[in-house]
C-alpha cells in the first residue's frame, strides 16, 4: 500500500493536517462556488432573487449533505478494509457503493423536482421569493444525481487516504459555476434561476472531469465493470455504517430548516439576512468540518489495526488545532461580522441583519472544534448510531424549542433566535464527552479482563510444569 495513504504507521499530526488541508481547501471552494450565486445575486438582483438563493440553496445543502453522510459509510468501510490490509476487497466495495448511489441520486433527482412546490410551501418561503424559491429548487433538484457522483468520488478517495483528487473536482466545479455566474445572473439577468443553472452545469462538469481523470489512475486494488453490481453483504454493511449518519445531518439539517422558515416569517429582509450569514459560516466552519472527515478516515484505518490508542491521540491533536482557529473566527464574526456579511449583500438592511444573526454563530466557533472533531472520531470507530442520536438530541430537544422560545421573546431579534445554534451544540458536546467516558471505561474493563486471562493462563502453565 502507497506510504501517502497509510495512516497506522508513524506521526500522528503532520500526516492527519496533510491530509486535512485538501480536504478544507475542497470545503473552501465548494463554499465559494456556493457564496458566489449568493455573492453575484445579491450585487446584480434583487433582494427577493437573494432570499430564493438563500432558502433553496438551504434545502440543497440539507439534501446533499444526507448524500454526503451517507457515502461516509464506503469511507469507513473501505479505510477499516485498508487498514486490515485487505486492499483486494477494495473493488467489490466500490462497484457495489456506485450501484447503490447511482440509484439514490435518481430517486432523489425526481423526488426533489417533482415536489419543489410543496418543499417551498413547506420553508415557508416569502411570498414575494416564492415562484423563484421553487424555480431555483426544482432545477437544482433535478441535478441531485451529480451531486450524489461527486460526493461518492470523494468518499472513495478519502477511504484510500488521498483527498487530493476530491480537491481537484471541485476545484472544476467552481471555476465553472463562477463562470456561469457571471455570464447567466450579471450579464443575462437570470437572478435565482440562472444560479441554478449554474450550479447544476458546475456539478455535471465536474464529474465528467473527474471521471475521465480517474479512468487513468492506477489503483492498489482491482476494479472493473462488471463489479458494478448490487452485493448484498457490501450494501448492508455501508448502509449500516451511513444512514445513521445521514438520518442524524438530516434531522439537523431539517432543524435548520425549521429555523429559516421561523425566520421567513419575519420577512425578506431577514429571510435575506440568515442567507447572507449561512454562507459566511460555511467559510468559518471549514477547518473543524475538515477536520471531522479526515479523522473519520484517520481513525478508521487505525480501528482496522487495532491501535486505539493512536485515534485517540489524532482526536486530541485534531481538537487543540481547530480550537485555534475557532477562538480567531469567534473574534472576527462577533466583532467584525459586518464586514463579512458585506461582502455577499448591497442592502444595507440586509447587511445588518446578517450581522446580527452572524454573533450567535461567532459564539458557536468556541464550540464546534469541539464537537466536529468528536463526530469525526465516533465515525471512524464505526460508533454511527451514537453520532446520529447526539444529533438528534441537539437538533429536537434544544435547537428548535430555543428557537421557537425566543421568536417569542420580546423584542424578537436574530440574534437571539441564532442563540439555539450554540446551545445545541453544548449539549451535544456533553454527550460525546459522556460517550467517551463510557468508552475509556469499557475499554480498561476490557484491557483488565484480557489481563486476567493471561495471569490465569501463566498460572496453570505453572502448575502443569
Amino acid at each position: 500500500m502507497n506510504e501517502k495513504m497509510n495512516f497506522t504507521q508513524g506521526r500522528i499530526i503532520l500526516p492527519l493536517m496533510r491530509f486535512a488541508l485538501p480536504v478544507m481547501f475542497a470545503m473552501f471552494l465548494q463554499a465559494t462556488y456556493g457564496a458566489v450565486d449568493l455573492l453575484v445575486v445579491g450585487k446584480f438582483a434583487l433582494p427577493e432573487d437573494v432570499s430564493a438563493v438563500s432558502t433553496g440553496s438551504m434545502i440543497m445543502m440539507t439534501l446533499a449533505n444526507i448524500m454526503t453522510s451517507m457515502s461516509m459509510g464506503t469511507t469507513i468501510y473501505f479505510g477499516q478494509q485498508i487498514g486490515m490490509g485487505k486492499t483486494k476487497k477494495g473493488g467489490e466495495i466500490i462497484g457495489a457503493s456506485i450501484a447503490l448511489f447511482l440509484v439514490l441520486g435518481l430517486v432523489m433527482s425526481v423526488i426533489t423536482a417533482t415536489f419543489a412546490t410543496q418543499i417551498s410551501q413547506v420553508m415557508q418561503a416569502p411570498a414575494e421569493a416564492f415562484d423563484k424559491t421553487v424555480q431555483y429548487v426544482r432545477i437544482c433538484g433535478a441535478g441531485m444525481i451529480a451531486i450524489v457522483a461527486y460526493n461518492l468520488i470523494g468518499a472513495i478517495f478519502r477511504g484510500m487516504g488521498d483527498s487530493k483528487t476530491p480537491l481537484m473536482a471541485v476545484a472544476i466545479a467552481c471555476v465553472a459555476n463562477v463562470i456561469g455566474d457571471l455570464i447567466l445572473i450579471a450579464v443575462l439577468g437570470l437572478g435565482a434561476m440562472g444560479a441554478a443553472i449554474a450550479t447544476v452545469g458546475a456539478q455535471v462538469i465536474s464529474v465528467i472531469s473527474s471521471i475521465l481523470v480517474v479512468s487513468r489512475r492506477k489503483f492498489p486494488f482491482e476494479f472493473h465493470k462488471s463489479m458494478i453490481r448490487f452485493d448484498g453483504e457490501i450494501i448492508r454493511r455501508v448502509v449500516g455504517l451511513g444512514l445513521p449518519i445521514a438520518l442524524q445531518d438530516f434531522l439537523v439539517g431539517l432543524s435548520f430548516l425549521v429555523v429559516q422558515a421561523i425566520v421567513n416569517l419575519l420577512g425578506v429582509t431577514a429571510s435575506a439576512g440568515v442567507g447572507v450569514a449561512e454562507k459566511v459560516c460555511g467559510f468559518i466552519m471549514l477547518v473543524p468540518a475538515a477536520f471531522m472527515q479526515s479523522i473519520s478516515a484517520f481513525v478508521a484505518q487505525n480501528v482496522g489495526a487495532g491501535k486505539m490508542d493512536r485515534a485517540y491521540k489524532a482526536l486530541r491533536s485534531a481538537i487543540a488545532v481547530s480550537f485555534l482557529f475557532g477562538f480567531s473566527m469567534f473574534v472576527l464574526a462577533f466583532f467584525r461580522g459586518s464586514l463579512l456579511t458585506g461582502i455577499f449583500a448591497k442592502d444595507e438592511a440586509v447587511i445588518l441583519a446578517g450581522t446580527e444573526y452572524l454573533k450567535s454563530y461567532a459564539i458557536d466557533c468556541l464550540f464546534t472544534c469541539f464537537l466536529f472533531c468528536f463526530i469525526g472520531f465516533y465515525n471512524g470507530c464505526g460508533n454511527t448510531k451514537f453520532v446520529m442520536v447526539q444529533g438528534i438530541v441537539g437538533a429536537f430537544c434544544v435547537r428548535i424549542p430555543v428557537c421557537f422560545l425566543m421568536s417569542k421573546w420580546e423584542p424578537v431579534t436574530l440574534f437571539h433566535i441564532g442563540l439555539a445554534t450554540p446551545c445545541s451544540t453544548v449539549v451535544s458536546i456533553l454527550t460525546c464527552f459522556g460517550f467517551l467516558f463510557y468508552l475509556s471505561r469499557k475499554r480498561k474493563g476490557h484491557k483488565g479482563v484480557m489481563g486476567s486471562q493471561k495471569e490465569r493462563t501463566a498460572g496453570s502453565k505453572e502448575e502443569m510444569g
